[in-house]
């Protein structure tokens, strides 16, 4: 009996129970839909957090003011929380003679503050920039103006506000530009509004507001200084001239604030200067193991789905026996009814698994819909995953009751009622 027969023959037979068939299918269809859904969700997470980071600026190198490694080895064995950039380390950066490969360099200073306007007040993050913040960070006004040069040279109270906080503080129907607000009780005027950015990998920067950096520390956070009385930065962000030169401006930084900061070891040092790269390289590779968690995790229903239908198959053997010795009384070899049993499982495989596509492809778009900045992103290597899966536990779990039926002696198959 040639392959076209025996597709027909297990056709046939599984017609006629279909309730049951469809049954049996439904742990292909769940382990198959799940394992679409989640692998595609990860990556879709895997994107945003990528499309996240590349989207905090090009080129970024992180300088932060802590040693991130230093309780890998330091001479501490602590991470150093100790304050170290100041604008003098800013200024040394922004130097082409200092670090050529860097284009811009922005600093920020961050502090948590009272923002009230007339009766609402609210504990808001504010940030201390300068004009540079914008081009460094791909972050710009949709209204009015941003922090400009002459601001922070005359360390003006104005302000910039990220949509959200705009909305928090006058609602939907106020115009903010031009009115005044008060931070920490002094007043500021509303001189532009922030494009909306959304939740970011570094948090939502629509919260946020912008205020010069010169105000910032002489208004808002005059202690924030180091011994020598020098005003001190969160973080300064690095652009540099192009990406495969980042590991390169990294180490002219790195050696820079060394020198500038008296830091004979490496191990001692007081910063820690992040590639860009390296976050999104780090990101993925930590998204793609949580993926693969969650598929492995999905997988098992395939399994449970792979037992349910030896189970029916094995009945299937057991209510067929008369026809099968029959088949063998006229002529039907042994390979003939392994064949037909074994095809039979693999077709509640095949379609359970094409129908758990479908669902699974159903499951990626609606949790996409639910969040609007994440996109679930089906591919073919998933799709492709899912079915070899599901045909591979179908041919597993079949190969048992298939190669017990076609075990059956004839003359034993005849006799049973």
């Amino acid at each position: 009996m040639n392959i076209v027969e025996s597709i027909r023959v297990a056709m046939r037979g599984l017609a006629a129970n279909k309730l049951r068939a469809v049954l049996t299918m439904l742990g292909i269809i769940i382990g198959v839909g799940a394992v679409i859904t989640l692998l595609s969700v990860g990556r879709g997470v895997e994107n945003l957090i990528r499309e996240q980071l590349q989207g905090a600026g090009t080129n970024l190198l992180f300088v932060v003011p802590v040693n991130v490694n230093d309780s890998a080895g330091g001479a501490s064995g602590m991470m150093s929380f100790e304050p170290s950039l100041t604008s003098g380390d800013l200024q040394a950066i922004n130097d082409p003679f200092n670090v050529p490969l860097v284009v811009k360099a922005a600093p920020e200073v961050n502090t948590t503050a009272s923002v009230a306007y007339q009766r609402n007040t609210l504990n808001l993050q504010v940030s201390g920039v300068t004009y540079d913040y914008q081009d460094v960070r791909n972050s710009y006004v949709a209204e009015g103006d941003f922090i400009s040069d002459q601001d922070v040279a005359a360390r003006s109270r104005v302000v910039v506000l990220g949509v959200r906080a705009m909305e928090r503080l006058f609602g939907t129907d106020e115009y903010p530009i031009g009115r005044t607000i008060k931070i920490n009780n002094l007043p500021f005027a509303v001189i532009g509004v922030m494009e909306e950015k959304g939740g970011g990998a570094f948090g939502s920067e629509d919260d946020l507001i912008y205020v010069p950096l010169t105000t910032m520390q002489e208004r808002l956070t005059p202690d924030l200084r180091n011994s020598r009385g020098e005003p001190l930065l969160s973080v300064i962000y690095t652009q540099v001239v192009a990406e495969e030169q980042m590991d390169e401006a990294r180490q002219q930084i790195e050696e820079l604030l060394r020198q500038r900061h008296n830091i004979q070891f490496r191990g001692d040092d007081d910063f820690t200067v992040i590639n860009q790269a390296d976050l999104v390289a780090i990101f993925g590779q930590i998204t793609g193991v949580i993926t693969l968690f969650l598929g492995a995790i999905a997988a098992i229903s395939l399994l449970v789905g792979g037992i349910g239908i030896m189970n029916i198959m094995l009945v299937s053997v057991t209510e067929r026996t008369r026809e099968i010795g029959i088949r063998k009384a006229v002529g039907a070899r042994r390979r003939d009814i392994l064949l037909q049993f074994l095809i039979e499982a693999m077709v509640l495989s095949l379609i359970g698994g094409l129908i758990g596509i479908l669902l699974g492809w159903g499951g990626a778009l609606l949790i996409s819909s639910l969040q609007d900045d994440l996109t679930a992103v089906v591919t073919v290597q998933s799709v492709l995953l899912a079915t070899g899966f599901s045909l591979a536990v179908g041919l597993f779990f079949g190969i048992y009751p298939a190669t017990r039926a076609a075990g059956l002696h004839p003359i034993e198959a005849l006799r049973y009622e």
